[in-house]
C-alpha cells in the first residue's frame, strides 16, 4: 500500500458561524464561568457517549481555548446545509447537532404543509454517518413524518434518485463528500430531488434555532422504514436511460472509488450496460473513514490520482493497457477522468472538469438530446458554443452550484467545473457521477471504435470553437478578512487592463440581474487583441461558499487555424492565464 501522504492538510469546507448578538463587556472571570456553564448544559444534553466523554475531559482539564473555538457559535445551516469537523460542541458536526437539525427541518415541513409526508434519509461510510441518519430517521418519526432510510452507504445520485421516485416530501444525505476524514455534513434536499435554495434555507435555520431543549425533542426507539434494495435496483435500471441502444462498450477503465461508496454501485452499473468490468484500484477500493491512502480524498488534489496511474501503468506492463482512468469522489456525485498521456511523467493527465464537461456535451449533441444545456458563471463558455452550433439547443448559466442548476427549465444536461455532472435529470436532478461516468465510457467506446480517443476529440472542439483554455487564481486564507478587503479594492477600484486585454465590461454580482439572482462576486469580460492571438477573455471573482478562499476563474479564448496549431495555442493559451493571473493578483491586493 502507497504510505499516506502527509502534506500540510487542506482547510476542510470550514463551517459558518453564527454568533450572539453583542453584549455589554464582562471581565474574564464572568466570561470563564459562562462558557464552563454552557458547555455544562450542553454536556446534559448530549446522547453521544463518545462525544459526551470528549468534552466532560475539557471541561475537568478547564482546556478554556479548546472551549472557546467549540463554543464561539453555531454551525450555520445555509443552501448547503451543514459541514464541519467532528467532535462535541455546536460548533462541531455531533448527534446534538444533527438532532437539532432534523427537528428544525421537520418542523419546517411540517408548515409547508407536508406532515405526515416521507423522508428518505441516505448516508455515506463516514465516521458517524450512520448514528446521524438513524437519529435523522427517528426525529422525522417523533414529529409525525415518516422516514425511509436507504439500506446501507450509497452513493448520494441514489439518494437523490429516491426522492422522487418514491414521491418523498424530502430527502437527507449525511455526507461530506470531498472533505477530510475528521469532517461530517449533513445536505437537504426538498421533493422535487434539487438541493434546497433560498428561502427554504433561511426558513430551516429558523427553526433550528427555536428549538429548545434537547429533551423536548420526541426521538422513538423505532417506527421507520429501512428501504430494501429494490430503490437501488431502479436507480440502476434508470442508469441505462443515459445510453444508446446497441453503442459501443469495449473500453478498458481503471476505476477508484476514493475509499467511498460507489464500487459496487458502478461496477454493476457497467456490469447491466455491457461494460467490461473496470480495474479497481485495489487499495482505495472498500469505504474507509480514514481514507489511508490519500491526504484529501478529492481527485482534484495532488496526489489523489497516484494509486490511479500506478494501477494503470501495472495494467499496461502486463498488455493490457486502460484506455481512460475513472475516479469518483467518496460520495460518488462528482466523476474525474484522466487520458493517457506520453508526454506526462505519470504517463496519464487529468481532465478539467470544464473539459470532461464540453466531451459529454459533445456526445449527447450527436446523440440528439433535447432541451436545455446549463452550466454556472464560472465554468468555461465552450458549452454555450457548443450548444449555439448544435440545432436549437438551448443554454443557460446559473450561479455556482447544482442547487441552482437543477431549476433550469427543461434541464436536459448540467454540469459545473467542479466535476460535477448532471446527464439524466428526469432520474437524478443533482450531479451523478455514476451516471457521468457511464457516458464518458461510452463516449470512449464509441471514439475507440473509430481508432480515436477523448483527446482527439477535444482537439477537434478546440479547432471549431476556439481553444477555451481555464485556469484558477485560488487564495487561502485564515483572516476572513482579508477576503472582504480584496473584493472592496476590487470594485472600488476596478482593472481596466489584464494580461494587456482591455477590461470590456466588469459587472458587480452583488447587484443581481434578471438572469442570476444576486451573489458576492465580480465578472470581467475582455476583449480580444490586435493581433487576433486572443480573441476573449473573462474572470469572474468570487469568495468560497465552502472554503476560507478567494477563488478566481479564469478563461481565455484562443483561435486554432488547424489541428497542427494547437500546441503553439496552448503555449499562448496559458501564457496569457498566466499574466491575467499577475495582474489580478495585484490589483486585489492579494
Amino acid at each position: 500500500m502507497q504510505p499516506r501522504k502527509t502534506p500540510s492538510r487542506p482547510a476542510p469546507d470550514p463551517p459558518t458561524t453564527r454568533t450572539a448578538p453583542d453584549t455589554p463587556r464582562r471581565n474574564p472571570v464572568e466570561q470563564e464561568r459562562d462558557l464552563l456553564t454552557r458547555a455544562r448544559t450542553w454536556l446534559a444534553e448530549d446522547p453521544d457517549p463518545e462525544t459526551r466523554a470528549e468534552l466532560a475531559a475539557l471541561i475537568d482539564a478547564e482546556n478554556l481555548p479548546e472551549l472557546t473555538t467549540r463554543f464561539a457559535g453555531t454551525l450555520q445551516f445555509g443552501t448547503a446545509g451543514l459541514r464541519g469537523e467532528i467532535g462535541a460542541g455546536p460548533m462541531r458536526m455531533n448527534r446534538t447537532v444533527v438532532i437539532r437539525a432534523a427537528a428544525g427541518l421537520a418542523a419546517y415541513l411540517k408548515k409547508q404543509g407536508h406532515a405526515g409526508g416521507t423522508v428518505v434519509i441516505g448516508y455515506d461510510a463516514r465516521h458517524k454517518s450512520a448514528d446521524f441518519a438513524r437519529d435523522t430517521a427517528a426525529v422525522m418519526v417523533g414529529a409525525g413524518l415518516k422516514a425511509a432510510v436507504l439500506p446501507r452507504p450509497l452513493p448520494t445520485p441514489v439518494l437523490a434518485f429516491a426522492i422522487r421516485h418514491l414521491g418523498a416530501v424530502a430527502g437527507v444525505e449525511v455526507t461530506a463528500s470531498h472533505n477530510p476524514p475528521r469532517d461530517n455534513g449533513y445536505k437537504v434536499y426538498l421533493g422535487d430531488g434539487s438541493q434546497i435554495v433560498p428561502p427554504a434555507d433561511a426558513g430551516i435555520a429558523a427553526e433550528i434555532a427555536a428549538i429548545g431543549s434537547l429533551h423536548d425533542v420526541p426521538r422513538p426507539e423505532a417506527g421507520w422504514e429501512t428501504l430494501r434494495d429494490t430503490v437501488l435496483d431502479a436507480y440502476l435500471e434508470r442508469t441505462d436511460a443515459v445510453l444508446t441502444n446497441g453503442s459501443a462498450r469495449d473500453v478498458g477503465v481503471v476505476y477508484t472509488p476514493m475509499h467511498g461508496v460507489g464500487r459496487t454501485v458502478l461496477t454493476a452499473a457497467f456490469e447491466r450496460a455491457g461494460f467490461p468490468a473496470p480495474l479497481v484500484v485495489a487499495e482505495q477500493a472498500d469505504p474507509d473513514p480514514d481514507f489511508p491512502t490519500v491526504a484529501f480524498p478529492n481527485p482534484e488534489e495532488p496526489g489523489a490520482m497516484d494509486l490511479s496511474f500506478a494501477t494503470a501503468r501495472d495494467a499496461a506492463a502486463r498488455g493490457e493497457a486502460p484506455d481512460i482512468i475513472i475516479a469518483n469522489d467518496p460520495d460518488a456525485d462528482r466523476c474525474a477522468v484522466a487520458v493517457p498521456d506520453p508526454d506526462n511523467v505519470e504517463g496519464w493527465r487529468m481532465l478539467r472538469g470544464d473539459e470532461v464537461g464540453a466531451l459529454l456535451a459533445e456526445h449527447l449533441v450527436h446523440k440528439n438530446a433535447a432541451g436545455t444545456f446549463a452550466t454556472t458563471i464560472v465554468s468555461s463558455s465552450l458549452l454555450s458554443r457548443i450548444a449555439a452550433a448544435s440545432t436549437g439547443t438551448p443554454y443557460e448559466e446559473t450561479l455556482t452550484g447544482f442547487k441552482w442548476l437543477a431549476r433550469v427549465d427543461g434541464l436536459r444536461y448540467a454540469y459545473e467545473e467542479a466535476l460535477g455532472y448532471c446527464v439524466d435529470p428526469e432520474g437524478v436532478r443533482d450531479k451523478d457521477g455514476i451516471t457521468a461516468a457511464l457516458l464518458v465510457a461510452e463516449l470512449a467506446a464509441e471514439l475507440k471504435e473509430k481508432g480515436r480517443t477523448l483527446s482527439d476529440l477535444l482537439d477537434d472542439l478546440a479547432v471549431e470553437h476556439g481553444l477555451h483554455a481555464t485556469d484558477q487564481l485560488s487564495v487561502r486564507v485564515e483572516d476572513l478578512s482579508l477576503i472582504a478587503a480584496a473584493m472592496r479594492r476590487l470594485r472600488e477600484q476596478p482593472p481596466t487592463v489584464l494580461a494587456g486585454l482591455q477590461v470590456t465590461t466588469a459587472d458587480d454580482l452583488a447587484k443581481g440581474s434578471e438572469s442570476l439572482p444576486p451573489t458576492d462576486g465580480l465578472r470581467y469580460h475582455l476583449s480580444g487583441n490586435e493581433a487576433g492571438t486572443v480573441s476573449a477573455a473573462r474572470v469572474i471573482v468570487r469568495p468560497s461558499g465552502t472554503e476560507p478562499k478567494l477563488k478566481c476563474y479564469l478563461e481565455a479564448v484562443v483561435p486554432v487555424a488547424s489541428s497542427a496549431a494547437l500546441t503553439d495555442a496552448r503555449t499562448h493559451a496559458a501564457e496569457v492565464l498566466a499574466s491575467i493571473k499577475t495582474d489580478l493578483a495585484r490589483a486585489a491586493g492579494i
